[in-house]
């Protein structure tokens, strides 16, 4: 079976682990051709019996990925807004599904989108120089592929409030210690480890761990399901307000933003 879906995406089988590379050049981010390339190769996995586990990292040594381009949101159109929250949203839910392990090698920044990838992985490891943030609202936007959710079931509502609504970015070891992340390595270390973690997953019975990762999704995936849908409404109501537009052109403007409140 062929696994290659898309080239910002490059996809290579070791073992049983599949390793994805988001390779878009520039900072890694998001658009309307990887998002369902994404969602579309975590679906061939899935029946891909040779496939235990996925490791997902980012190409080059600054970005793990940066997010969506803020350049799609300029003009203000909420039907593209509406487009990018699905494909978003199918994207990322498809691969929290995805039936075996999946491990995020977090080699640099990891802001927004990139975040948000990285907690629909099973297991984020991260090296000592990353970056994370989800810093939508400083451009007047909201995380809308689970952002609001998934961090908030990981780190506590407390925290979450911080990195979202103070808009505060945190450090590999601040990430670590909240448990955003399961483990910090040197620079240039986490696929090395990510990979080593997928060798211990390809040890264990595929059908049992497929059925124990559903067993320990099952109260989080109750709570959160209206919320993840809540994100993708809300977000494209933002495209009805002034701020947004104003947010998103300040940043490639590269002015501080005159918000409205409104």
């Amino acid at each position: 079976m062929s696994l290659s879906v898309s080239d910002k995406l490059k996809v290579e089988q070791r073992g049983h682990t599949a390793l994805v590379t988001i390779d878009n050049p520039g900072a890694n981010t998001w658009d309307t051709d990887s998002l369902p390339a994404l969602k579309d190769l975590v679906e061939k996995l899935n029946k891909e019996k040779s496939v235990y586990a996925l490791v997902i990292t980012g190409a080059g040594e600054k970005f793990f990925s940066a997010g969506a381009d803020l350049k799609l949101f300029a003009d203000g159109d909420p039907e593209t807004a509406r487009t990018m929250a699905e494909y978003f949203g199918q994207a990322f839910e498809t691969l929290a599904d995805f039936r075996g392990v999946s491990i995020a090698a977090v080699n640099g920044f990891a802001m927004g989108g990139g975040l948000e990838v990285a907690m629909a992985c099973d297991i984020r490891i991260a090296e000592e120089q990353a970056q994370m943030a989800l810093p939508e609202a400083r451009v007047g936007l909201l995380p809308c592929a689970g952002g609001t959710q998934r961090l908030s079931w990981l780190v506590g509502e407390g925290w979450a409030k911080r990195i979202i609504l103070c808009g505060e970015r945190i450090n590999a070891e601040t990430a670590q210690r909240i448990g955003l992340v399961e483990e910090v390595v040197g620079r240039g270390a986490a696929l090395e480890r990510a990979l080593a973690l997928a060798e211990q997953v390809g040890e264990q019975s595929p059908t049992s761990v497929a059925f124990c990762k559903r067993l320990i999704h099952t109260g989080r995936d109750a709570v959160i399901a209206g919320g993840l849908e809540g994100e993708r409404d809300l977000f494209v109501e933002l495209f009805s307000t002034q701020d947004q537009r104003e947010g998103v052109n300040a940043f490639l403007e590269k002015r501080k933003p005159q918000w409205k409140n409104g």
